[in-house]
């Protein structure tokens, strides 16, 4: 099942994070690139001492014990949110069932 799930995020392209079991870490703002057997091949960067470092790390299937991808995000302090107003109207959603307090 985590195998399939894996394969999907690879898919995607979607931004994850890892936790890896036998190492006791997470990796943060990963990329799945690949899945070859019980290999997952995974793209990240750190920010280590003035300077950023892009790694790419071979995993084994069975070390990860979690993956986690954020869903949505939202600013703090005073930004007005997008309400669905400010989608496009193919996008909006439309009440299709009539207020039945409105008489």
């Amino acid at each position: 099942m985590l195998n399939r799930k894996i394969y999907q995020l690879c898919c995607d392209g979607r931004e994850v994070s890892i936790f890896l079991r036998d190492q006791q870490r997470w990796i943060e703002r990963a990329q799945v690139i690949d899945i070859e057997g019980d290999l997952v091949t995974l793209r990240y960067e750190t920010d280590e001492e003035e300077e950023i470092c892009s790694w790419e790390e071979m995993v084994r299937l069975e070390s990860i014990g979690a993956i986690t991808q954020k869903l949505a995000s939202v600013p703090r302090g005073n930004v007005e949110p997008l309400v669905s107003d400010d989608c496009p109207e193919a996008e909006q959603i439309r009440n299709t069932f009539p207020d039945s307090n409105q008489d």
